[in-house]
């Protein structure tokens, strides 16, 4: 997978950069979703919200709310770590 990176600027004002560990669109919802982690630490803590990319120069992070959303992102990150292991084998 090529290395995305973005930089985030908390409400401090401090610039925050993470790696992008995957995205993906759900029909479901309709809204695309980003999960990624801060660079350098493994895939265990990994970080995840609501992206669009029509809002703000370069896009908008968004909280995901719902139980439903988070357990839907945790299942498309297992299939995808599931599917990364399997072809490292």
């Amino acid at each position: 997978m090529e290395e995305k990176t973005f930089t985030v600027i908390t409400e401090e004002g401090k610039e925050e950069e993470y790696e992008v560990v995957l995205t993906f669109k759900s029909d479901e919802t309709n809204k695309a979703y980003v999960i990624y982690k801060r660079p350098g630490e493994d895939e265990e803590e990994v970080f995840a919200a609501i992206y669009d990319e029509e809002k703000n120069d370069g896009g908008e992070l968004t909280r995901i709310e719902t139980e439903e959303e988070w357990d839907m992102i945790e299942e498309v990150l297992n299939s995808f770590l599931d599917e990364e292991e399997n072809t490292e084998e």
